[in-house]
């Protein structure tokens, strides 16, 4: 399995986020977490990325114990985080953003291939590649974010909230390009608001409510239940 989860306890302060929470990711899967805001899915990413530590619980990725691995150090080892807002920096150039997520790699000829990858899935970046990060639109500021989280070279992206802001139709472009990045060899733990799309293209699903997993299955199955239909799908 390429990640495991097992037993996670995760506080803020005096707040229970997550109760025991386990989930696996294997390898060429696109994984997703659905529910409510609030139930836990960023934190769940969050503890993965070793942004936040477990007050008990493990995170094991490729057989290795990565619970209380430094974040920088979890990126190196093929990990990246793809976060909820984009957090992409503003005042630098879509090169640059591109160059920030190779920072843990050296051979600049491999990262001019990494990057030329990433304007194979998002040609507008390759337009908008002098442009500051600001100045772009939301649907490509999610680009950037997303081509950034790329630059890395990761077995595993966690990818969080990539719809939020963004018109129906770059929902789907978003959702194409993610299910590409799978099929060209990377899992995806996705965490998504638009239960739908999520289903849609995942493997398998986890349905979370107020930290605990409440539902997990084939993502289809997960899709045609009743209960997640009416909270989620609104059918």
């Amino acid at each position: 399995m390429l990640l495991e989860v097992e037993g996670l306890n995760v506080y803020y302060g005096a707040i229970h986020a997550l109760h025991d929470l386990s989930f696996t990711v294997g390898e060429g899967e696109i994984v997703t977490l659905i529910g409510a805001n609030g139930a836990g899915k960023s934190t769940s990413l969050r503890t993965v990325s070793g942004l936040l530590r477990p007050r008990t619980g493990k995170v094991t990725f490729q057989g290795v114990d990565i619970t209380n691995t430094a974040a920088e150090k979890i990126v190196a080892m093929g990990i990246s985080h793809v976060p909820e807002g984009r957090k992409i920096f503003a005042p630098l150039t879509v090169r640059e953003n591109l160059e920030m997520g190779a920072y843990t790699r050296k051979d600049k000829v491999e990262i001019q291939d990494s990057m030329e990858a990433v304007f194979q899935h998002f040609p507008r970046l390759r337009e908008r590649i002098s442009q500051l990060g600001g100045t772009l639109s939301g649907g490509e500021q999610q680009m950037l974010a997303t081509g950034r989280g790329m630059m890395s070279r990761p077995t595993l992206m966690l990818m969080d909230e990539p719809s939020m802001g963004l018109s129906p139709i770059l929902v789907e472009e978003i959702f194409k390009i993610i299910k590409e990045i799978n099929e060209s060899g990377t899992s995806s733990l996705l965490v998504e608001q638009n239960a739908l799309m999520a289903l849609s293209i995942a493997n398998r699903a986890y349905v979370l409510e107020t930290g605990r997993i409440v539902l997990s299955g084939d993502a289809q199955e997960v899709a045609e239940n009743p209960q997640v239909k009416a909270a989620y799908l609104g059918i």
